[in-house]
């Protein structure tokens, strides 16, 4: 039951084993894989000799040749490495990893092979530069700012504490290079691209600017650029009169450069119209010529002649005297360490729980995979999926061999569906709009789903073939509800929640094989989360609250009550009642024999609901169905709810004296 498996959530701890799906979505006609991987390259530098560039892959350090070609592993761990930067003299490299936790800078010696970390903050550390002379690493950080905010330090090669070069309150700067000479430090001041550099495109909230602060010990800050733009990453020339940086002041980004010597921006009398032309400086000009993609992670080599960078995903290399850039080919050569299986035990992020109808098999999200176990004995769990990107919202299917989910890996969220016996995943819906919350018919022949938060659509598994059932008002994920449709038990029919205009959540009913969906709740409410359909077809119950009271569990009769009269009750307390069976109670050990071989002996059936008893229709008088409607009294504040399989039961989440636990009523 739903609200059962969201308690089991909170405990369940499974090995994670081999992959048993292919990263890219396989087509139904073969299994091939819809789009070939490329590896991506990030974060280069280029050596002081500029004989090599050492670049980022895969979470691991790689060097290759300046000119390209084959690169090797430098720096390979479990853990994530960004931003290696060559020391002045070439026999050092220093980096990030978040080995120890959220990036820590560590310096790795090349003619002894020694390690040693340099920073030990609970924050990240976000390496910058060297200085000149070899002796200091300046970085970004926000570990001791107000709000997160990022100020500037350098600490020594030789370790120590690191002491702050720039921390003005709330402001934040970071991207730091100090000048060959030492005496000036540019870095970038305001805007959020310190945390999100990746965007793509423009916004205010990225705009920022390239500073300079000519005194450590009284600092003066200068703005070299005018504002307006995206602008980082700033890199001195070998003679400390220009700065290199990048801009998306021409649209897309692009490395400029910008004369400093002698700057003053406030005693400038050049016209607002050159300033806003030249990046804020009658100097600048724009070095490089892309039309799109974007420029990431630029490093300027000490001697100023070149700079390497990163653009859609590989590595360049800008040759600064004639401005012409061209893209380092690069194939690698190693293997990352770990090996090529790994077990993870992972006791948290666990984000849903999905029992099979047959209750063997349990499928559940980490992390924004797809997994499945044994419902007995958990045990080592199968990974359904493998890609980059989230997937959620898991079904089973009736006959426990079939499993739905939703995946956004090519953009928008669509309905996938994985068969355990062949092991092939197939995508079935891919509509530019977004599709949720896909649910199996009971006799497994079709699913139905939202899509766009406007429709209720349901596709045939056969011939999958889609069509439009009903049109309403949904909320999509995360915020949607946790079964806000439900099919009947016969297959004709789908209960299902809309939002009105007016803000009220009802239930309206809509024939499977098409038709006019019509309503049959009419409550002045605001919140529902839960309709159920009871397994004998004469009811359908959903949970609903106004925005300051609890909730309330509602029930509305399909078919008119026969009614009682007192008479009647009184001579049903006569009648001898059979003691309700304890749920824990067990047959005699005899009889637990007997049945285990009757089960052993019956033949296997391929599909659970071949053994169920034939259904009678859903009867429905829409009648005055509206006056059918009623509360029931259990005196809780009642969410998520199930009904029992002989429908006399209701199990429900339910709130009292500030706790929830799971609570049992008469339907």
């Amino acid at each position: 039951m739903t609200c059962l498996r969201k308690l089991i959530i909170l405990t369940l701890v499974l090995l994670l084993a081999q992959p048993i799906a292919r990263r890219a979505i396989a087509s139904s006609q073969g299994g091939k894989a819809a789009v070939d991987s490329v590896p991506s390259f990030a974060e280069p530098a280029v050596s002081p000799d500029r004989s090599e560039i050492a670049f980022v892959s895969g979470g691991d350090i790689w060097t290759v040749a300046a000119a390209g070609g084959e690169a090797r592993l430098l720096v390979s761990h479990p853990a994530n490495e960004s931003r290696p930067l060559y020391s002045p003299d070439g026999r050092k490299l220093a980096f990030i990893s978040n080995r120890t936790g959220n990036g820590d800078i560590y310096v790795l010696s090349f003619d002894t092979g020694d390690l040693k970390r340099l920073t030990f903050d609970d924050g990240n550390d976000q390496l910058d530069a060297w200085s000149r002379d070899g002796r200091w690493l300046y970085f970004t950080s926000s570990s001791r700012d107000i709000s997160g905010m990022n100020d500037l330090f350098r600490v020594n090669i030789d370790g120590g504490t690191p002491m702050q070069v720039s921390a003005d309150r709330y402001a934040s700067e970071y991207f730091s290079a100090p000048s060959p000479d030492g005496k000036v430090l540019a870095f970038t001041g305001r805007g959020i691209a310190s945390g999100q550099w990746w965007r793509k495109g423009h916004s205010h909230l990225d705009e920022c600017e390239i500073w300079l602060m000519r005194d450590a010990s009284t600092p003066g800050y200068e703005r070299i650029t005018e504002g307006g733009a995206k602008e980082m990453w700033p890199m001195w020339s070998a003679d400390a009169t220009s700065i290199f940086y990048v801009s998306d002041r021409s649209g897309a980004q692009n490395i400029w450069t910008a004369s400093v010597k002698g700057f003053a921006p406030d005693n400038r009398t050049d016209s607002p119209q050159r300033r806003r032309e030249h990046g804020g400086s009658a100097e600048a000009r724009q070095v490089t010529k892309f039309k799109d993609g974007r420029v990431l992670w630029p490093n300027i080599s000490y001697d100023g002649k070149a700079i390497v960078f990163e653009r859609n995903f590989a590595i360049w290399k800008l040759d600064t005297a004639s401005g012409q850039a061209s893209e380092v080919p690069i194939t690698r050569r190693g293997a990352p360490v770990g090996p090529s299986v790994e077990h993870l035990r992972l006791t948290d992020q666990i984000q849903e729980l999905a029992l099979s109808p047959d209750g063997k098999k349990v499928a559940f999200v980490v992390r924004g995979e797809v997994f499945a176990a044994s419902a007995k004995d958990g045990g080592d769990a199968a990974r359904v999926t493998n890609s980059p990107s989230n997937e959620s919202q898991i079904a089973w299917a009736p006959d426990s061999r079939k499993l739905a989910y939703v995946s956004d890996r090519d953009g928008s969220p669509h309905v996938c569906l994985y068969d355990f016996e062949s092991n092939t995943e197939t995508q079935l819906t891919r509509d530019a709009a977004g599709d949720a919350a896909p649910g199996f018919s009971p006799d497994g022949k079709w699913l139905a789903f939202e899509r766009d938060a406007r429709e209720l659509r349901v596709i045939d598994l056969n011939s999958k073939q889609e069509r439009l059932l009903a049109s309403g008002t949904f909320n999509r994920p995360p915020l949607s509800s946790s079964r806000s449709f439900v099919w009947s038990p016969d297959n004709k029919w789908i209960a299902f929640t809309s939002t009105s205009g007016k803000s009220f959540t009802n239930v309206l009913l809509a024939p499977a094989a098409g038709g006019e969906a019509k309503q049959i709740s009419f409550l002045a409410n605001v919140f529902n989360n839960t309709v159920s359909w009871s397994p004998d077809g004469t009811f359908i119950l959903f949970d609903t609250a106004q925005r300051t009271e609890g909730g309330q569990i509602a029930r509305v009769d399909l078919i008119p009550r026969t009614p009682r009269f007192r008479e009647d009750q009184f001579r049903d307390l006569f009648k001898e009642e059979s003691p309700r069976p304890s749920r824990t109670a067990q047959p005699p050990q005899e009889n637990r024999q007997a049945q285990s071989e009757t089960q052993n002996a019956a033949p296997a059936s391929s599909n659970t609901s071949d053994r169920r008893q034939p259904l009678k229709p859903v009867e429905i008088v829409f009648d005055d169905i509206k006056k059918r409607l009623s509360l029931l009294p259990v005196g809780v504040d009642a969410g998520n709810q199930e009904i029992s399989p002989d429908s006399k039961w209701l199990l429900m989440i339910a709130g009292a004296a500030g706790q929830q636990n799971l609570s049992e009523e008469v339907a």
